[in-house]
């Protein structure tokens, strides 16, 4: 017997058969252009279903393919899951009942509290979600490597959420650190020595110009006075002027400077509450730089007031 094969019949117009048809997706009808007759209906959209916008003020995520995957997760999707075993728990129809996260064992729950407060921790320093993730990398390494067992989560997270900072080259004083937290400077800083360990990584040394352009930013200081508070912290650094200080108290230091020296004055006071820097640390690491401020200041550097002027303390 000879197999024939018959292709399934091409949808034309009768009346022009050679004009290629318009979909109407609304109406679900094929229609000619040419004379606008109906040729077919009830056509089956394979578009999507509907479209969602990050912006949208209705909070009802009309997706069903669930959150992303998250890698850091075991089994990347912790949200849902199905009991298995010979105590299998069915439903009256014996289907096997979904299982909500209430039914996780304690790590990995402990585990998304820790991303949520890395997370949360992110957006309070308004810093980018590449810096959250690289924190909960490092939060996901240290819990594998159980060395660090008897310490806080909220203590590690914090940990894990300075060195990441460091580490993309962003960084943020602990006391930043310690505002977004419920962790003290102190421990923040014993557990960061003990991530590095553990770990076995390392961070670049800060440098006064890590956090200038922000400090300098927040205070509303144009970039001429940033730029020379920068040469100005720079030199006393290279000078060796300022010894032991750290580089926070030596940038809130040549700011004050710089802007005394301007007529964008800021007080002592002022910096320290954006560098969160006492008024006497500040006050110190200016005294150590005043005599030599002539040789700090740049070059072509436009005094407003005189060096002779400036305070002394």
């Amino acid at each position: 017997m000879a197999s024939t094969n018959r292709r399934p019949p091409m949808v034309c117009c009768p009346e022009h058969p050679d004009s290629p048809l318009v979909e109407d997706y609304h109406a679900g009808d094929m229609i000619c252009p040419d004379c606008g007759l109906v040729v077919g209906d009830r056509v089956v959209d394979v578009g999507t279903e509907w479209r969602t916008f990050s912006n949208e003020k209705d909070t009802k995520d009309p997706s069903r393919v669930g959150a992303a995957e998250n890698p850091l997760l075991d089994g990347s999707d912790l949200s849902t899951m199905i009991e298995t075993g010979p105590n299998l728990a069915t439903d009256e129809f014996g289907k096997p009942v979904y299982r909500n996260r209430r039914t996780m064992n304690s790590a990995d729950r402990s585990l998304l509290n820790a991303f949520r407060e890395i997370n949360q921790m992110g957006d309070r320093l308004n810093l980018p979600k590449m810096i959250a993730d690289r924190a909960s990398t490092l939060f996901k390494q240290v819990q594998e490597s159980k060395s660090l067992k008897g310490r806080s989560n909220d203590a590690v997270c914090a940990a894990c959420m300075y060195i990441a900072c460091r580490q993309e080259g962003v960084p943020r004083t602990l006391k930043e650190i310690c505002a977004v937290s419920k962790i003290s400077k102190k421990e923040i800083g014993r557990v960061f020595k003990l991530i590095l360990k553990t770990l076995e990584t390392n961070v670049e040394l800060i440098t006064t110009g890590d956090f200038m352009s922000r400090f300098c930013s927040n205070l509303g200081l144009s970039t001429r006075i940033q730029k020379a508070a920068t040469h100005i912290a720079r030199k006393a650094v290279d000078m060796y002027l300022v010894p032991g200080r750290s580089p926070i108290s030596v940038a809130a230091a040549a700011i004050y400077m710089a802007s005394q020296a301007s007529n964008e004055k800021k007080t002592q006071k002022e910096i320290g509450d954006v560098a969160g820097v006492a008024e006497v640390t500040i006050r110190q690491a200016y005294k150590l730089m005043y005599p030599k401020a002539l040789d700090l200041f740049p070059k072509d550097f436009k005094f407003d007031t005189p060096i002779e002027q400036l305070p002394t303390q």
